[in-house]
Formats: C-alpha cells, structure tokens, sequence
C-alpha cells in the first residue's frame, strides 16, 4: 500500500479541481480572476505535464484541428475574439498555412488552442495563485468539514471544495470485440501520442466511429501516406457535417412555447428549417440558435422525452453541431474518390483470426452481410460517459460512498443545474461540484467550447461568493 504523505494545508480556504484540461483549466483561471486576494488557493490535479490541453487540445498531430473556426473560441464569453485576437499576437505559436481558409476563417490545430489556455494559466501559476500537482486523484472523503484528497502518488490534499472536471473516459469496448483487448490488433485511444505510429503502410484498416474523431484518424493517415484499404464503419452511416456559407443569423426561437415532447420539438425544427430554406439560408443557422437555446429546450423535456431525443434524434444532432473542419473534410472526400476509403452502415456479427489477420463479418443497414479481413481495428466511437464512474477511480471511490452517482441519461454524473453533484440519495451537495460535460444531463448541450466556458464562469462565480471557512 502506497504510504499518504499529508501535504501542507495552505492557509486560507482552498478549492481543489481534479483534471486540468479545458473544463478545469477554465474554472481555475475565472475562479483566480474573481478572487484577487491570496485568500483562496486553487489546486489543479492532473497526472499531464502541463495544465491546459487535455485529451482534447494536447494531441500534437496537425491534423487534429479545432472543428470551428477560431473567431469561436474564447475562454471568455465576454470577449468572444480573445482566442483570435491572441493568435495574431507575438505569444501564439506557429502552425501551417493551410490551417487559414480563403475567407479567412481559421481552424487551428488543437495543441494550440491548449496553448492558448496554458498561456493565460500561467501567469497565475508562476505567482502560485494556481498550483499543478501533476498526479491523478484516487480517493476522496470528507472528515471534519473538509475533503481529504488522495493521490496515486502517496500524498494527501485538504480541500474546502472539491470540483470534479476530469472527464472523456475512452470510448467502450463494443460487442464482440473483447478478444482484442489489450491486443495490437486494437487501437483503443487514438488520440494517445504516437497511438498510429505502428501501423505499417500496407495495413488495412476498420476504423468504427464515423463522427470527428473517425475523420481525424483518417486525416493523420492520409498525411502519413498511407496506402491500405481503410473501411469506416458506424451503425448509421451518418457522418459529421461541414460547415456552411457566410450568411444572415437565423431568427428561430425555440424558447418561446418551447416544445416538451421529442415529436413536438422535432416539428418545430422542421418547420423551422423550411422557413430558413425560403430565406435561402441553409440548415446552419437553424441548428446554432437551437445550440444557443439549449439548456432552455432541454428544461422543457420531462425526462421521459429527453430519453427519448436521445434515442432517435441524437445521432442527427452530433453530425450537424459537431461539424467537420474544411480541411479535415476535403482529405475525407480525396481518399473516398481514390477507393481507397471506403465508408460502410451496418453492424459487426464476427470476428474471428485468421492467421496474423483479422477476418470481419458485417450485416449491413440496408440488408445484406460483408465479410473481409484487416489487420487492425481502431475506435472511434467517442467517450463512454456513462461509464465514467467505473472507469476512473476517484469516481468509483466517490460512488461507492454514494456521494456521486450516474446520471439517469447516462451522459456523465448526476448534478443540479448549478452544478452541485446530486448524491446516491438525491441531495445536492454544495462543496462538490461538476466542471464541463459530466454535468451536461443537467443542462442539455456542455461539449463545446462556448458551452464549457459559460459553465466554467457559472462555477467560478458560484464558488468565488462560497464564504472563507471560520
């Protein structure tokens, strides 16, 4: 058993924020603004080297861009041109040209975007206003009013607040696929460094996931010239959109008499994508103003309809919110014309070895069955959120104490609509908080940029107005 080695208790009161990517890198730089006093200590707990990337924006590949174009991300809601206006300082790293597009929309790749949260941390973290403790948090429990945090290095925090912003646990395992766990025949995380790098040139390929993250795999090998056969396989068949014209904000309110069934809210898209259609605007501005009205359209869903939206209209929603930056779509289309990938809807009902090979069955959506062999799997079917609470172990230590619990959607963790994880026995807890998508069953839509930001600001003003323990 690793000895727990007490770390100094800081004077003052103390919040401490498990993960250090953008949900917990952003709460901790709105929380320091707020709190210009050395009364309050911020701790970020984080096994990466640096604070600020993530999984999402610490990939080094080039072709893992943001999905928007730069003059939409901010970490501040109040200057939406704080990311563009920081890419054309001095302080901004170099990337290539092909990442500014004629109109002059860029979309950079993600590293620099965790840059740019680095960059704005660190003055904070140089006065030690913030400090990164790079380890990975195990344990939690409250004892006499206050957290006590272990950490898989031995060491022990004491926190008066303890927010929860590691989030993104690796995509599951689907069915009939666990033969290949832990194999090299699979490619569980791609964005992990150098997770492509053993795949020889020849190698055919099925990615499963045909969303951003199948795009981007597609993308890097591509740039890698890689020549095998890659099939691109989802139960669907549907694939992330692309972005739309310059054109006119659409007028749709879905607030006013906000639909409060799935049906009702699916007719009101429509029309409202007929009447977009008239103006001669495309879909795009329809689907931004419901992406900007949605913590206001999900409130309006009893949680039967909101299963419901989930279970026939989510798979339309992710293509058309999380669209498909320019370039990466533009390499996607050149490797479908030249044959070499090949993009399939349907299931996979056996997998068998054949030698050094794996031999694949499918039975297609539009009938049918496919039989082919490839050399390795890799997965891109997103994060397994609901499982969130198995798979990392402070979540499991903080469930098993019935302090944490799933959220009845399975999206991430139960929490109120401020924030407060919603413990085993339904009650709020106002010393625990979620930070970034765990919380989004909570509010609706909590993946984007915009969307993480604005709840960052929500936590940090919350947290910032907690008073100073006696």
């Amino acid at each position: 058993m690793t000895e727990q080695r007490p770390i100094a208790a800081p004077e003052g009161r103390h919040v401490a924020i498990v993960g250090a990517g953008l949900s917990g890198s952003a709460l901790a730089w709105h929380l320091a603004r707020l709190s210009p006093d050395d009364t309050l200590r911020i701790t970020l707990i984080d096994p990466r080297p640096e604070p600020g990337g993530g999984l999402a924006y610490s990939t080094p590949d080039p072709d893992h861009r943001l999905n928007v174009p730069h003059v939409k991300m901010t970490l501040d809601t109040s200057e939406p041109d704080h990311y563009a206006r920081w890419l054309a300082s001095d302080a901004a790293p170099a990337f290539a040209a092909d990442a500014l597009r004629p109109d002059g929309a860029i979309f950079t790749p993600r590293a620099v975007f965790g840059a740019y949260v680095l960059a704005h941390l660190q003055p904070f973290l140089d006065a030690g206003r913030i400090v990164h403790l790079q380890s990975r948090a195990v344990r939690a429990a409250r004892t006499a009013g206050r957290w006590q945090i272990g950490l898989e290095d031995g060491r022990v925090i004491r926190a008066d607040e303890l927010v929860l912003a590691a989030t993104h646990p690796g995509p599951g395992l689907p069915r009939g696929f666990e033969a290949l766990a832990g194999t090299s025949a699979l490619i569980a995380d791609p964005y992990l460094p150098a997770a492509l790098d053993g795949i020889g040139p020849e190698e055919e390929l099925l990615i499963i996931g045909s969303g951003l993250t199948g795009a981007d795999i597609v993308a890097s090998l591509m740039r890698r010239n890689h020549k095998g056969r890659i099939r691109l396989l989802s139960r669907s068949g549907r694939r992330s959109q692309p972005h739309g014209p310059v054109q006119d904000e659409g007028s749709a309110d879905f607030t006013f008499d906000p639909p409060v069934t799935a049906l009702a809210l699916l007719r009101r898209i429509r029309a409202e994508l007929a009447i977009a259609a008239k103006a001669g605007l495309t879909w795009h501005p329809v689907f931004d103003r419901l992406r900007g009205q949605g913590p206001r359209i999900w409130a309006a869903l009893p949680l039967p309809e909101r299963r419901r939206l989930l279970r026939h209209l989510r798979g339309l929603w992710d293509i058309h919110r999380f669209r498909i930056a320019p370039q990466t779509h533009a390499s996607l289309l050149a490797a479908e014309r030249s044959g070499q990938l090949v993009a399939l809807a349907g299931r996979v009902t056996g997998l068998e070895r054949e030698g050094a090979r794996l031999r694949i069955s499918l039975r297609l959506r539009r009938g049918g069955a496919l039989c082919f062999t490839a050399d390795r799997v890799i997965l891109a079917t997103g994060p397994a959120h609901g499982a969130v609470t198995a798979t990392n172990p402070l979540y499991a230590d903080l469930a098993r104490q019935g302090l944490i619990a799933v959220d009845p959607l399975g999206l991430g963790l139960s929490a109120t609509t401020e924030g407060e994880a919603i413990d085993a026995k339904g009650q709020p807890q106002s010393d625990l908080l979620i930070a970034g998508p765990l919380a989004r069953a909570a509010v609706g839509e909590l993946m984007g940029v915009p969307e993480v930001t604005a709840w960052a600001e929500k936590l940090a003003a919350k947290l910032a107005q907690a008073p100073v323990p006696a």
